[in-house]
């Protein structure tokens, strides 16, 4: 738990002396919705801009926090989700920008021609004014919904290969998922680990066809059709295998694994946006360089490849934009 959140259980009036202060909030010039690495990035260009700037989130450091080895952040050679989250909001407290934590965003309003400018709504019930606004809300993993898998996350289950591939140099593995990320996520491991189990639930891939035909070249790769995954076991400090069913004839089987990378896609954090921003089947934001005040950046967009410092360098695009529409209207 946050502060923000142990003082908003002590204090009854908490919730309600906030909102009454976010009311009172002069509008903004970019306010930035989603405090991790994208967000946090794009508030501190902002800043440095000398733009009236705000970030509201539910928790500073996004996806970062469920992240525990991070070894591929450029200059950090090795470091902790929770410690770089940490960074992030010191980083972000050298500036003049104001942090609004633990506030759940319920609806954008898009300015108008009478209004001019753009509103926030807060599950709260605040209303924040904002003249550009950035989303940086990012995704979440989607859950398999299984006994064990919370017990074990992040003590073997896992949901990114390029973050916590190594870690699992020379073990044996499990993959969830048949379509795209799955199968790459495959690939990629293979040349890591020991052995890769793909596990997928239809009775056949959904991967690209070029895929298939890699990940079926590899020696140390197993694929296993039609395979429910019914539990992942454990020893109580780390996970030691899965549990699976045969769809096809009802078997129950057990494949020791020291980790799981979970593929079963991204889920964006949009769902705020319905009927209001332009997203694809799966609810990520479609993105162009017209901006027209309100810009979307990171991991709940359509820009491939969802990684920590391309989200980064995702929010720094997207501060100077706005800083440029923020120029040239009136």
């Amino acid at each position: 738990m946050t502060l923000s959140d142990i003082v908003t259980k002590i204090d009854v009036n908490a919730e309600k002396n906030t909102v009454q202060k976010l009311n009172q909030q002069l509008p903004y010039g970019v306010l930035i919705v989603g405090s991790g690495p994208a967000g946090a990035l794009a508030a501190i260009y902002s800043a440095r801009k000398g733009i009236r700037t705000g970030i509201i989130g539910e928790r500073c450091g996004g996806q970062v926090l469920d992240t525990i080895d991070i070894e591929n952040y450029i200059s950090v050679s090795k470091t902790e989700g929770p410690k770089l989250a940490t960074a992030l909001r010191g980083h972000v407290n050298d500036y003049d920008i104001d942090i609004i934590d633990s506030q759940m965003v319920a609806k954008l309003i898009p300015a108008d021609a009478a209004e001019k400018l753009h509103k926030i709504e807060t599950v709260s019930g605040a209303t924040l004014r904002s003249r550009g606004i950035i989303i940086a809300t990012g995704a979440k993993w989607p859950d398999m919904n299984v006994p064990g898998e919370k017990e074990y996350r992040t003590k073997g289950v896992t949901y990114c290969p390029h973050c916590d591939g190594s870690l699992f140099k020379g073990k044996r593995v499990a993959v969830i998922g048949g379509g795209n990320s799955g199968v790459e996520a495959a690939i990629d491991l293979a040349g890591v680990v020991e052995h890769v189990t793909l596990l997928e639930f239809a009775p056949e891939m959904r991967a690209d066809e070029v895929l298939q035909q890699k990940l079926a070249s590899l020696s140390n790769v197993d694929i296993i059709l039609q395979a429910e995954t019914l539990e992942v076991k454990g020893d109580g400090v780390k996970m030691s295998g899965l549990q699976y069913k045969n769809r096809q004839d009802g078997s129950i089987h057990d494949l020791a694994v020291a980790g799981t990378f979970v593929q079963i896609g991204l889920l964006p954090n949009t769902h705020w946006l319905d009927g209001v921003i332009a997203r694809n089947a799966i609810g990520e934001i479609k993105v162009d360089e017209k901006g027209k005040g309100i810009f979307a950046v990171g991991d709940c967009t359509t820009v491939p490849y969802k990684q920590m410092t391309i989200a980064a360098g995702e929010g720094a695009k997207a501060s100077l934009s706005a800083s440029n529409y923020l120029m040239n209207v009136n």
